[in-house]
C-alpha cells in the first residue's frame, strides 16, 4: 500500500513538474529574444535522447506512467528549438530538423537490436547535452538568460525517476541514465545559479 502510494505520488509529481519544466526557459527566451547561453547542440542532443528513451520504453512496452512525461518534454522542447532558430535567424533550417527526427524515430523500432542499441547509447547522449550546455555556459559566462527553476525542476524529476524506475521494471540501463542525469542536471543548476549570482554583484 505505502509502495503504490509513494509510486503514485512520484509519477504524478514528475508528471506536473514536466508539464511546465521548460516553461520558465520559453518564457525567459521569449522576453530576451537572445538564446544567448542556451546551447542549440546540447538542445538537439536532448531532444534526441527523450525520443529513444520513449521510442525504447514504448517498444517494451512499460508502464506508460513511468515515461509519460516524456512527449510533453519532447513538444516542449520543440517549442523552445523553435524560437532559438527563430531569434537566431534559422527558422527554414526546421524542416531538415523534423524530417531527421521523424526518420530517426521510425528507424529505431525496424530491429529490437536497434532500440537496445540505442538505449544503451541514450545515457551517453543525454549527458552530452548537459555537458555541451555547461561548455556553453563556461564559454559566454552569462546565464542571464538560461532558467534555474527550468534546471532545477529536471534534476527533481530525474532523481523522482530513479524511485519509480526501482519500484517498478529495475531496468539497469534506465537506472543508470537517471542516476547519470540527476548528477549532471544538478551541476547545470549550481552552474547557472553562479554565473547569475556573479552576474548580479556585477551590476
Amino acid at each position: 500500500m505505502a509502495r503504490e502510494w509513494l509510486l503514485d505520488s512520484l509519477n504524478l509529481s514528475t508528471l506536473l513538474a514536466c508539464t511546465v519544466l521548460k516553461l520558465p526557459q520559453i518564457a525567459l527566451l521569449t522576453r530576451t529574444k537572445s538564446p544567448k547561453g542556451i546551447s542549440v547542440r546540447g538542445l538537439i542532443l536532448e531532444l534526441s535522447g527523450y525520443v529513444v528513451f520513449t521510442t525504447y520504453e514504448m517498444y517494451h512496452e512499460y508502464p506508460f506512467a513511468t515515461y509519460l512525461e516524456y512527449p510533453v518534454l519532447i513538444a516542449q522542447d520543440i517549442v523552445l528549438f523553435l524560437l532559438i532558430l527563430h531569434y537566431n535567424g534559422n527558422l527554414r533550417q526546421s524542416l531538415i530538423y523534423s524530417l531527421i527526427f521523424v526518420a530517426g524515430s521510425q528507424l529505431l523500432t525496424l530491429k529490437s537490436w536497434i532500440i537496445d542499441s540505442a538505449m544503451s547509447l541514450c545515457t551517453f547522449i543525454s549527458a552530452s547535452s548537459r555537458f555541451a550546455q555547461l561548455q556553453c555556459l563556461w564559454q559566454t559566462k552569462d546565464a542571464g538568460q538560461v532558467s534555474a527553476l527550468t534546471w532545477a525542476m529536471s534534476t527533481y524529476t530525474c532523481m523522482a525517476r530513479i524511485l519509480t524506475t526501482v519500484l517498478t521494471s529495475g531496468d539497469l540501463k534506465v537506472l543508470l541514465r537517471f542516476i547519470v542525469m540527476t548528477t549532471l542536471n544538478g551541476w547545470v543548476l549550481a552552474t547557472v545559479v553562479f554565473y547569475q549570482h556573479n552576474g548580479q554583484k556585477l551590476k
